[in-house]
């Protein structure tokens, strides 16, 4: 079976591990307690029972815990991402049959093709996600799937205007790092998957295009667009830092996958801790993107002494979040998650970094030999 990540770690059951571990992250001495990997299964089948809904082989997530709308577009693809970081931390089986009928799910919903969405990044966020189940499992349907929209969204995205990259919506107004980004990510896995090095070239000029218009290669900040005057939106946001650092490592810029996340790190966070999201927006799930592509970047390219303290302080402070009536946490730590309706993107975010960093168990276990 392929891999796309490879994990540090092995599922090591249910451990009660206590204790405290000072960490030094942006300069400042922080203390956190242990979290386990039996942590990270319990927030991961909390979200499973609040949100996950099956009928006849088709599943969807819940957008909330009260009534029974399904998640949008995007942040329904981005949690069929979430439970491949399931599997890959856990390699437990059960995950790719929830991510198999959600996949199901998903194309009774929007169709084989996505055309008829406007939004050219939730094609490419999706198309991530199959061709990553793809590398995963071998199964070619997931693969097809991928190829045939990323080829369809890149043929109506694609432009010479301002000098290259992607539209972010058919109307054709502004360039957006939550485009290019995903888009280069997408097209890199794609060679890998369909062995067609045409997409190497396109993963490599997207992301040559969003690095010399919307990176500040001196602070590593991430602009969010350019509109079609020419006028830049300056503002970085975490899911857009990810996505570049991710382009950037897979593509082999490691100088610029550390400057980006290391912004994220020291400029984007207050005591350390990520900055919260509207539970009920896009922006409830831009930690679990941002952190998803950092933590790969810092194990590809052993950065654990720079990015792991700081990212362990996040997934400790989501689990110390959760309320103990579900174990749902929000998106908001290290603010308790509050009583009342929680949403499936706004608590995704605590499940994603639970999954892709390492719990502090492990630190503790090695520190002992």
């Amino acid at each position: 079976m392929k891999t796309f990540f490879t994990p540090d770690y092995r599922f090591l059951g249910r451990v009660v591990c206590i204790t405290l571990l000072c960490l030094a992250v942006s300069g400042a001495t922080l203390t956190a307690r242990a979290f386990t990997a039996a942590d990270a299964d319990t927030l991961f089948e909390a979200h499973t029972k609040a949100f996950y809904r099956i009928t006849n082989g088709r599943a969807y997530y819940l957008k909330s815990t009260e009534g029974n709308r399904a998640a949008d577009f995007w942040t329904e693809a981005e949690q069929l991402e979430m439970v491949l970081d399931a599997y890959e931390r856990t390699t437990n089986a059960q995950s790719l049959v929830m991510f198999t009928n959600l996949f199901r799910g998903f194309l009774a919903e929007h169709g084989a093709t996505w055309e008829h969405n406007p939004f050219n990044d939730d094609i490419m966020w999706m198309v991530i996600v199959c061709t990553r189940a793809h590398l995963l499992t071998g199964n070619p349907e997931f693969r097809d799937v991928a190829q045939t929209n990323f080829d369809l969204c890149y043929a109506r995205a694609a432009s010479t205007n301002l000098g290259g990259g992607l539209w972010w919506k058919v109307d054709v107004r502004s360039k957006n790092a939550c485009v290019n980004g995903p888009g280069a990510i997408a097209a890199f896995l794609l060679g890998r998957a369909t062995g067609e090095k045409n997409y190497f070239t396109i993963a490599t000029n997207l992301f040559l295009w969003e690095r010399a218009t919307l990176f500040d290669s001196t602070t590593g900040r991430v602009f969010d667009n350019i509109h079609e005057n020419g006028r830049v939106g300056r503002f970085a946001l975490t899911y857009n830092q990810g996505t570049f650092v991710g382009a950037a490592n897979l593509l082999g810029y490691t100088n610029d996958a550390r400057l980006a996340a290391t912004f994220t790190m020291k400029e984007l966070c207050r005591d350390g801790y990520l900055p919260p999201g509207g539970e009920n927006g896009d922006g409830g799930g831009f930690n679990g993107i941002g952190v998803r592509w950092i933590a790969r970047y810092m194990k590809d390219r052993g950065e654990q002494a720079a990015f792991e303290p700081w990212l362990q302080k996040n997934a400790e402070a989501a689990w110390q979040a959760r309320r103990v009536s579900d174990d749902l946490s929000w998106c908001r730590w290290p603010e308790p998650t509050p009583a009342g309706r929680r949403y499936s993107w706004g608590a995704s975010s605590a499940v994603v970094i639970m999954q892709v960093v390492r719990p502090t168990e492990m630190v503790k276990l090695e520190n002992s030999k």
